[in-house]
């Protein structure tokens, strides 16, 4: 069914939605290594396989044998995630965004959320994803929705499909009117066969702009009824408003971490009996669909021995025999919000010496410009402050020769060290209001995807990482303003290491930061989760 069509309906789409999953109400005042995920509570919704483990000892087994050092306790956002996602506040902000930019915004906001699109050449629809924007001011992820928000009269009203009796019989009852006034932080809610009159009346009553935006319209919103109307500003103010994360917003990103890591600590545990990287990826995955986490928050990577030089590899299909290790980039979505998590551990269990050295170097860039992270601190000068680390490392085992500032300079580290030392993190992977500048002329700066101060409460990455691919570093052997600082012979001892990276997900305070991946980094606590299996 097109954008343009009204009602919206589709079958085998609109079930009802649970809830952000609680824990167990009976253990809410249990000791913290107590509280475990379990279905949601809401008695129209299905239950999901229940976690339960009954002491810290058998939580610490669960997740790590007593051999090996102790990993994650569920961290403490159940509170926050019984409330409603705060869209209304939401609203709010965007306006004042509005304002502060020079807008009236005295009349509304209008958006629209994804409309169900089929598969072409199939009955079946295409696999769904919110509208960011939309999302961010309703929390609702139900597809073929509306939204508006009046400013003046500070209401807010969400059009959700009607109830239709033919696709209960193929898909059961969708979210009713009363559902969605409980789920979402509205004022108001109607059918989406209502838009049409709504909006005239409020066109008519009002003489404000309407805000929506560009490309995002569809035929059945009559917006040129409205005495003026804006399709560039909307957009950029909650651009510019996600960048600050509220309480809730950071226990979703929590929560998407600890599920995710537990998919990381599965993974880690299944490489000395896998025989392949898809097995690797299955046992992420099975960890993050039990805990009610089925989305990714981008195809996750699981490149092993040489592939692990290739920084966004695909193919997860590749055989794990005769290589040293395994590099796994992949996070889950938690109602939107993303995790983004890295880790290199050896297949076998036990780093070799080269593949623990360059280990050791990443793991220092990751810790030392993590530790000065805080707001208001300069990002680019954190990703110079890695290049300069990744040098003085590479310069101790002999792969990089000659003067520090001088290959500093040169930007040869750039061979190594291809990518950015981070992003801003939130609904999407790689979030908004970066200010990344791949026109950039200086070599070590266009992959950077989040450039000048950071802000307080905003969520970014730290993923420094020391690559060895052919691809990229052979040229600069040919260049005779990089290969004097190269020692090929020395070089051609890396090659298997393939690359590592380090990553972690950090909330950036105002007189620090909070690690939100609550995972093992060190060479000897990977090697001991390995090994554990």
């Amino acid at each position: 069914m097109t954008a343009t069509t009204a009602p919206l309906r589709l079958r085998l789409t609109f079930h009802r939605p649970c809830s952000p999953t609680p824990f167990l109400k009976n253990l809410s005042s249990a000791p913290h290594h107590l509280r475990i995920l379990a279905a949601s509570s809401s008695s129209h919704c299905r239950p999901a396989a229940l976690h339960t483990i009954s002491s810290r000892r058998s939580l610490a087994h669960h997740l790590h044998p007593k051999s090996s050092p102790p990993i994650m306790a569920a961290p403490d956002y159940d509170e926050i995630l019984k409330g409603k996602y705060p869209g209304k506040a939401h609203a709010k902000r965007v306006v004042q965004i509005l304002r502060e930019k020079g807008a009236a915004a005295d009349g509304f906001i209008y958006l629209e959320a994804r409309h169900t699109k089929m598969v072409e050449d199939n009955d079946g629809p295409e696999h769904f994803r919110q509208r960011r924007y939309f999302y961010y001011l309703t929390g609702c992820n139900l597809a073929d929705c509306f939204f508006v928000y009046d400013i003046q009269a500070d209401k807010s009203t969400l059009f959700i499909p009607p109830i239709d009796p033919e696709d209960v019989i193929w898909s059961g009852l969708p979210t009713t009117i009363d559902d969605a006034l409980k789920l979402y932080d509205v004022d108001e809610v109607k059918p989406n066969t209502e838009l049409a009159a709504t909006l005239a009346q409020l066109a008519s009553s009002n003489k404000g702009t309407v805000y929506a935006i560009e490309n995002q319209v569809s035929d059945a919103a009559a917006l040129d009824a409205f005495a003026s109307k804006d399709l560039k500003a909307v957009k950029g103010a909650i651009e510019l408003s996600r960048v600050v994360k509220d309480q809730y917003e950071v226990a979703l990103i929590r929560r998407a971490n600890y599920v995710s890591g537990l998919g990381h600590i599965a993974a880690m545990k299944r490489a000395k009996t896998a025989k392949s990287e898809q097995e690797l990826e299955a046992s992420f995955l099975e960890r993050c669909y039990s805990y009610n986490a089925k989305e990714m928050s981008y195809h996750p990577i699981f490149a092993s021995g040489r592939a692990a030089a290739t920084l966004h590899y695909v193919d997860n299909t590749c055989s794990l025999e005769g290589k040293q290790n395994v590099l796994v980039d992949a996070g889950a979505e938690y109602h939107n919000y993303c995790a983004d998590i890295t880790r290199t551990f050896p297949i076998g269990g036990k780093f070799t010496k080269e593949s623990q050295a360059i280990y050791d170097i990443v793991l220092k860039m990751k810790n030392e410009t993590s530790a000065r992270l805080k707001g208001g601190v300069n990002y680019d000068e954190l990703h110079i402050l890695a290049h300069t680390i990744a040098i003085e490392g590479l310069l101790e085992l002999g792969i990089l020769k000659g003067n520090k500032d001088e290959i500093l300079a040169a930007r040869t580290s750039a061979a190594f060290f291809p990518h950015g030392l981070g992003h801003h993190l939130g609904m999407d992977c790689h979030d908004t209001c970066g200010g990344q500048n791949r026109q950039d002329p200086d070599k070590l700066f266009p992959n950077l995807r989040l450039r000048g101060v950071v802000p307080t409460n905003s969520v970014v990455t730290i993923e420094p990482g020391v690559y060895f691919c052919d691809f990229i570093i052979k040229p600069y052997l040919k260049d005779p303003v990089h290969s004097k600082f190269i020692d090929e012979e020395v070089l051609n001892k890396y090659w298997d290491v393939g690359g590592v990276r380090i990553e972690d997900d950090i909330l950036v305070t105002e007189t620090g930061h909070e690690n939100l991946t609550n995972l093992p980094t060190t060479a000897a606590e990977i090697e001991a989760i390995v090994a554990s299996a």
